[in-house]
């Protein structure tokens, strides 16, 4: 008679576990993180003896996960275990009253580290910060500050401007904005594809002779554009 394991230990204290870039997690990452929200439950890498924990999790990303869940890229059942309470971050260009307070924190974070003493950031550059469009949010901002805590040989904060992106003017479209056109337009083709051959890639009726392609060629495309080609399948 098979005896029946009994948890290794149970974490009445609680916590909390911040999960960064939810979004970025394959799919059988995501199956196994479900279990452990659902149950509670997990076994070390190398253990066979389960371990309860009872904590609470903050997810975060910058992805849509309503459009990735469509897209069936991200589990609908995860996405619905964590989407409990959301918290909607506006980009840093909508909150510019918090850019002075960034600034003062990083430059003195740097500055730190660089063994560096900066007494004062100029109004120059506030101002330049203030007006920015920052398109890669805070991380653009920290990455720019750390830059220029390094090359500074002055007491006083000054970031060049030419390390800014400039704006793209009305009616020009950003390159990575056409890039994620064009791969959005792919993965639609491609799917379509899939679902008149009700998901089977090769042979005569298969989607890869529909799009006149190379099997090899379909199924690498599929990889990159995260096409699961099971979501097409019928029975």
């Amino acid at each position: 008679m098979k005896r029946a394991r009994s948890p290794e230990r149970f974490s009445d204290a609680g916590g909390t576990i911040f999960l960064d870039e939810i979004g970025e997690l394959p799919q059988e990452t995501q199956v196994a993180l479900l279990r452990v929200l659902q149950e509670r439950e997990f076994e070390r890498v190398g253990g066979n003896e389960p371990i309860v924990v009872d904590v609470r999790v903050l997810a975060a990303t910058n992805r849509d996960l309503t459009a990735a869940v469509r897209d069936g890229v991200f589990r609908a059942d995860l996405f619905y275990r964590l989407n409990v309470i959301p918290i909607q971050v506006p980009a840093l260009r909508d909150r510019r009253g918090d850019i002075r307070l960034l600034v003062e924190y990083f430059v003195e974070r740097y500055a730190q580290k660089a063994r560096k003493r900066i007494r004062s950031i100029s109004k120059e550059t506030l101002d330049l910060f203030e007006a920015y469009h920052w398109p890669g949010n805070i991380r653009e901002l920290q990455n720019v500050i750390e830059r220029a805590v390094i090359l500074s040989d002055a007491d006083v904060f000054r970031a060049d401007s030419s390390w800014l992106t400039p704006k793209p003017a009305d009616g020009v479209v950003p390159a990575g904005s056409l890039t994620a056109d064009l791969a959005q337009r792919e993965k639609a083709i491609i799917e379509e594809a899939l679902r008149d051959a009700h998901g089977v890639i090769g042979g005569a009726t298969g989607a890869a002779a529909k799009l006149g392609l190379p099997r090899q060629t379909l199924e690498s495309r599929m990889r990159k554009l995260g096409i699961d080609r099971y979501r097409f399948k019928t029975a």
